[in-house]
């Protein structure tokens, strides 16, 4: 039984995070005929009202109701999870050009990493001293992917790396709904799920809505929905509405040590996809993301034996007392 449960915590786990690793390679098609305000706008309504469904169907109408909750702070997760991640990451996609599907898999990839910081900054808990090595290394991955080995052009021309940061801040965001999870230990990965989604939408919508009337993006047009259709379904149905709930109830049997290892499946998928639509990754590319994944892979392994190390230590007062007699 108990091998079984982890088996479907394995599977789960690589579901999800095969189905984010396409979305890169699917959204380069759907930016060249929406923007991705609208489209996010468009593709989490979608999401939202399969998760409402699903929330109903599994806890009944009771678990909409937010009357005695901390809805500020959900609509905050929310607001960074789906209009934070959702806008700047797939902006940066955009501004990248033809390589911005693999650039924005590398930066999901540095997620794991950025957490440390988040969990520092909210929790007060300080990454060990080790894990600041494997962040500088993951952060060398990074720089590899994004500047193809030559570093002297960061300098030379900076602009051509200006959507990188909207990428950085996406990752960062997406990280920051994730640890809120913790904020709500009452509330169900499903409910969870529902509910910033929800509350998360009317940021989503603010914004659109506030850049389409500044003129600063374009109404939506019908022969644009048509065109990204195939596209929405996708980015709505199988990176978001599975894919979230494959990562929860994954991460819930392996635990997010051992799940956060998935995150290497991202730029994977991305990578092959891309290079079977023509957009052959680099070799300091693949160099840097292979960099970037070993570096998380050591950091787990390093958090694993730290835990064994406190486990052991904390055993050994208590047999004492039994050594004794």
């Amino acid at each position: 039984m108990q091998t079984r449960q982890y088996l479907t915590g394995i599977l789960c786990c690589l579901a999800a995070t095969i189905s984010w690793g396409a979305m890169f390679p699917v959204m380069t098609d759907a930016l060249r005929h929406m923007d991705p305000f609208t489209f996010t706008a468009l593709r989490y309504s979608i999401a939202g009202l399969a998760f409402v469904v699903l929330l109903l169907f599994r806890e009944g109408p009771q678990a909409l109701s937010l009357k005695g909750e901390r809805w500020g702070l959900a609509w905050l997760f929310g607001s960074a999870g789906f209009a934070g991640f959702g806008f700047l990451v797939f902006l940066g996609q955009k501004l990248a050009g033809p390589s911005g599907a693999l650039t924005a898999s590398i930066m999901m990839a540095t997620m794991p990493m950025l957490g440390l910081f988040v969990i520092w900054a909210l929790r007060k808990v300080r990454p060990p001293l080790f894990s600041f090595g494997f962040i500088l290394m993951s952060f060398c991955g990074v720089v590899l992917v994004i500047t193809k080995g030559d570093f002297h052009a960061v300098t030379s021309e900076p602009s051509n790396f200006v959507a990188n940061i909207p990428l950085i801040l996406g990752a960062l965001c997406w990280v920051f709904y994730t640890v809120g999870a913790s904020y709500f230990p009452k509330w169900s990965p499903y409910r969870y799920t529902t509910m910033t989604t929800l509350l998360g939408l009317t940021t989503v919508f603010a914004v659109t809505i506030a850049l389409i009337l500044a003129g600063a993006i374009p109404q939506p047009t019908l022969a644009a929905t048509v065109a990204v259709a195939p596209h929405l379904l996708y980015m709505a149905l199988i990176a978001g509405l599975m894919g979230v709930l494959c990562w929860n109830i994954g991460n819930k049997i392996l635990t997010p040590l051992n799940g956060v290892l998935f995150m290497d499946i991202v730029p994977i998928t991305a990578f092959t996809l891309s290079t079977i639509a023509g957009v052959v990754p680099e070799n300091m590319q693949v160099a840097g993301a292979s960099l970037t994944a070993v570096s998380l892979l050591l950091n787990n392994l390093y958090q694993r034996r730290a835990q064994k190390k406190a486990a052991a230590v904390a055993v050994k007062p208590a047999l004492a007392p039994a050594a004794g007699r």
